[in-house]
């Protein structure tokens, strides 16, 4: 996004040669929104390449932690980050969080990027952003109605990145679902896991809207 890499790409397949001036991360101020297991790899990776990590984390007090990393309010995080990462899990608290109200106190010329949960983030307060020039660009991997759908204005936009949903889907990650799956079935059959245990049941409701009102059980 910043290197504005996808329209520069795009325009060398249609034939031209484009000259533009791109940015740089180096020297940056990332925000960073939940500090867990996904949050925290995106943070070294950051300041590998020569950024400022600062942090919101809900369970985490406003201040200086161990490792040197910066907390601060929601608010201030986002008044003075270049570049805000969205790593949360969704629940009622996070549901809407980043709003026209916290857009507006968002960087002139900010980028957000989301690959936690679409429903994180107000698509229509975001496209106004983007719309606007509030917002200089989006990377979106996650999105509130999935799939995508294709009269979504987030599709026409020059300066948004987008992908299917797919920032987790690598092959090693994969395999490791299967041997989960594969350890949590053997603990079952072995009477170790109740099937409320190793079932999911929201995602067996999300199996029956599939398939028309049939599930496996």
């Amino acid at each position: 996004l910043v290197r504005q890499i996808y329209p520069l790409h795009a325009e060398m397949m249609r034939g031209g040669w484009p000259e533009t001036v791109g940015g740089a991360l180096t020297g940056r101020t990332l925000g960073i929104l939940g500090y867990g297991r996904h949050g925290r790899p995106v943070a070294r990776l950051a300041e590998a390449f020569g950024m400022k990590v600062i942090v919101w984390a809900r369970s985490a007090p406003v201040g200086t932690d161990e490792f040197g990393v910066e907390h601060l309010p929601l608010d201030v995080l986002l008044a003075r980050a270049d570049i805000v990462s969205v790593h949360l899990r969704l629940s009622n608290e996070s549901r809407g969080l980043i709003n026209w109200e916290r857009l507006d106190k968002m960087k002139q010329g900010a980028f957000l990027i989301n690959t936690s949960r679409g429903a994180i983030v107000d698509e229509t307060a975001l496209i106004d952003a983007l719309q606007n020039g509030k917002l200089a660009g989006a990377g979106l991997d996650v999105f509130a109605v999935e799939p995508l759908p294709a009269s979504s204005p987030l599709r026409t936009l020059p300066n948004v990145l987008l992908t299917p949903h797919v920032g987790w889907k690598v092959r090693a990650v994969l395999h490791e679902f299967v041997d989960i799956a594969a350890d949590q079935l053997a603990a079952w059959l072995q009477g170790s896991l109740s099937k409320n245990e190793i079932l999911n049941p929201s995602a067996m409701d999300v199996e029956r809207n599939r398939t028309g009102g049939m599930a496996l059980s």
